[in-house]
C-alpha cells in the first residue's frame, strides 16, 4: 500500500539533473559576480578581495545616477508604447479573429522570434539610416529635400525596442483574453454596459495578470539592453546596459560593471515581485 510522500520520494532524483544545471550556470555566476563586485584593484592592477560598497555607491554618483535616469525614462516609455500597440493586437487576436484565424494570428506575432535578434536590429539601420528606405521614399515622392537624420537618436533607439520587445506584450495578454468567458462580456451588455464601460471596467479588470506580466516582461529588458541602444543609437545614447558592457570589455573594471549589474537585478525582483501579486496564478505567463 502507498503511504503520502511516496510519489514525491520518488520524484526527487529526478529533479537532481535540473538542480545541478541551475547551480552551475545560473546559481555558482551569479555568487562570482557577487564576490567581484566586492572586489578592487591597488595602484598596480592587482585584485584584491575585501568587503567594500565602492562599487555599490558609485552607482550614486551624478554620471551614473543621470544615464539611469535615462535609462528608466526610456524602458518607461518604450513600455508604455508596446501597452498602448500590444493590448489592442492581443484584443483583436483574442476576440475579434475567428478561433480558426486565431493561431495564425499569434504566429505572425512571434515570427519575429524565428529570425535572429542582431539581424532585425540591423535591418533597422538599413531602413532608417540616410541612404536607407524611409529617406529614399520620402526623397523620390519630393516630400523632402534632403535626407532626415532618423539614426542615432533616442526615438530610433525606442523605436528598435518596440518592435524588439512589442511580442513580449502580445502573448501574455492574449493570454488571459482567450479565457476570458463569453458571457461575462455577454452578461455586461444586458445590464447596459456600452463599449467603453465593458472596456475598463470588464477587460482591463480581468486581463489585468497578463498586463503585469506582459509590462514586467518589457520593461525589464529594455532597462538593461545594450545591443539596440549601441546600433541604432550609436554613441550618442548611452544607456546603463551600454555602461556595464564598456565595464566589462572596454574598460576591463569587472567590480564596477559587476555591481551595477547587482543594483539592476533588484529592479528585476521588484517585477518578478509585482507578477506574484497580481499574477498569482500565472495567468499571464502560461503563454
Amino acid at each position: 500500500r502507498r503511504r503520502p510522500g511516496d510519489e514525491m520520494k520518488r520524484g526527487k532524483p529526478l529533479v537532481l539533473p535540473a538542480m545541478g544545471w541551475l547551480t552551475l550556470f545560473f546559481a555558482l555566476p551569479l555568487l562570482i559576480v557577487v564576490g567581484v563586485s566586492f572586489a578592487s584593484r591597488t595602484a598596480y592592477g592587482q585584485v584584491v578581495f575585501q568587503w567594500t560598497l565602492a562599487n555599490y555607491t558609485r552607482f550614486l554618483e551624478p554620471l551614473y545616477l543621470m544615464i539611469f535616469v535615462s535609462t528608466l525614462a526610456t524602458a518607461l516609455i518604450t513600455t508604455l508604447f508596446t501597452f498602448a500597440m500590444g493590448y489592442p493586437v492581443a484584443y483583436t487576436i483574442a476576440m475579434v479573429l475567428p478561433k480558426k484565424w486565431q493561431q495564425a494570428g499569434i504566429i505572425l506575432v512571434m515570427i519575429p522570434f524565428w529570425i535572429n535578434f542582431l539581424i532585425r536590429s540591423y535591418s533597422w539601420v538599413i531602413i532608417l539610416r540616410a541612404q536607407g528606405l524611409v529617406n529614399t521614399f520620402l526623397l523620390h515622392l519630393g516630400v523632402i529635400q534632403v535626407p532626415m537624420t532618423l539614426l542615432y537618436n533616442n526615438y530610433a533607439v525606442m523605436l528598435g525596442m518596440v518592435y524588439a520587445l512589442l511580442p513580449f506584450m502580445v502573448l501574455p495578454i492574449y493570454n488571459v483574453l482567450a479565457k476570458i468567458d463569453d458571457n461575462t462580456i455577454n452578461a455586461a451588455k444586458d445590464l447596459g454596459a456600452n463599449t467603453l464601460q465593458t472596456l475598463f471596467f470588464i477587460w482591463l479588470p480581468l486581463s489585468l495578470p497578463g498586463i503585469i506580466s506582459g509590462i514586467t516582461m518589457v520593461f525589464v529588458p529594455s532597462l538593461t539592453t545594450f545591443v539596440i541602444s549601441d546600433l541604432l543609437g550609436g554613441s550618442k545614447i548611452l544607456l546603463i546596459g551600454n555602461v556595464i558592457e564598456q565595464e566589462f570589455t572596454k574598460g576591463n573594471n569587472w567590480h564596477l560593471g559587476s555591481g551595477l549589474s547587482l543594483v539592476l537585478m533588484v529592479f528585476i525582483l521588484i517585477s518578478m515581485a509585482m507578477i506574484a501579486k497580481y499574477d498569482k496564478n500565472g495567468e499571464g505567463t502560461a503563454f
